[in-house]
């Protein structure tokens, strides 16, 4: 993959009115959402870009959904317009969509309103590949195997810590706003639990503490399937136990969730506690010592680490690139490296 991967991006300039939403940021992104912006910033530095479409494995549509839904001119509203008249500029300009039916396109988005954004662009949602952070097979026009998992990472400088197993005295932990039936049972059920903490509203201890003091950190579903609580999880050596019925997990082509995680049903929130103590010290070791392997493939950094979340994303995307090359030959003629700017 590293030799021989190739992506085209379709090029816009900084003076495109869109350029806000089409280009990579020039900060460092931040936040719940930042996987998106991080992902399309070290993309855009990286040796598998090529400005010659005839080499590309895939072609990458680079809006950013975090940023229209913050644009007066877009919003959240606008969104699958905008969308929309993307997908007709690109196929108007070039010869790639078209050719595909975009079926080796993909674009990237974290912001729950990515899978809405695609409402008028169905061909995208059936056809592209979508590296979504709502990747639930519940959700609408998600397609497992086609799409990808993208992982929600809130960002983090310097290196993360360690903490024993010995050290860890409370059995499972979670805090967050109660906003769906499975949080409501969860609390419910354990409230008022010793070794199982649940809390909503504010903390008041420090978040990180909780989840170095923790042995196992509950992934609640909220009013989405996503968050960052797996990511927090693993980056604070806490095992992760997802409470998700048919969440695609992130990497789920290429790591081995079992060996570091637990999935329960949400109709086994009840039997917690007794799923929890059910496993030995001998089995949460192994589960611990495989979290301290795994958490490197969740994080991004601005310039990438071999194995890092942005070479797990470029290897999901390697295995769904087409084994169909199309020949470019055909379209030798046309000006392949069109701008599209002013034409939003």
């Amino acid at each position: 993959m590293n030799k021989s991967f190739k992506i085209y991006v379709y090029p816009h300039g900084k003076d495109d009115p869109f350029a806000n939403a089409l280009l990579p940021v020039d900060f460092e992104p931040g936040g719940n959402y930042a996987s998106e912006s991080y992902f399309k910033k070290v993309l855009m530095q990286s040796h598998f870009i090529t400005k010659d479409p005839a080499e590309a494995d895939l072609f990458f549509l680079p809006f950013s959904i975090a940023r229209l839904r913050h644009d007066p001119r877009v919003g959240v509203g606008g969104i699958p317009d905008f969308i929309r008249m993307y997908i007709s500029r690109i196929s108007e300009n070039y010869p790639y969509w078209n050719r595909s039916g975009g079926t080796d396109h993909f674009y990237v988005a974290c912001h729950s309103t990515g899978r809405l954004a695609m409402e008028k662009a169905t061909e995208v949602k059936f056809n592209a590949i979508q590296v979504v952070c709502s990747s639930s097979y519940f959700l609408s026009g998600y397609i497992a195997h086609k799409d990808a998992s993208l992982p929600q990472v809130w960002p983090r400088q310097g290196d993360p810590p360690r903490v024993s197993p010995s050290k860890r005295k409370k059995l499972a932990f979670f805090a967050g706003s109660i906003n769906s039936p499975v949080r409501e049972k969860l609390v419910e059920t354990w409230k008022n639990d010793s070794e199982i903490s649940v809390h909503f509203g504010r903390l008041t201890t420090p978040y990180s503490d909780q989840l170095l003091g923790s042995k196992f950190c509950l992934h609640v579903k909220g009013f989405e399937v996503n968050t960052a609580r797996v990511a927090d999880a693993l980056y604070y050596g806490c095992v992760p136990i997802i409470i998700a019925n048919h969440y695609d997990l992130p990497f789920v082509d290429i790591l081995n969730w079992k060996s570091f995680s637990l999935v329960v049903a949400t109709l086994d929130i009840p039997l917690l506690k007794k799923i929890l103590h059910g496993i030995s010290l001998a089995e949460y070791k192994n589960l611990q010592r495989n979290v301290m392997k795994v958490r490197k493939h969740f994080r991004w950094n601005l310039s990438p680490v071999d194995y890092d979340a942005f070479y797990m994303v470029m290897y999901e995307l390697w295995l769904r690139r087409s084994v169909v090359r199309i020949s470019v030959s055909t379209f030798s003629g046309l000006d392949h490296g069109k701008n599209l700017s002013n034409s939003m």
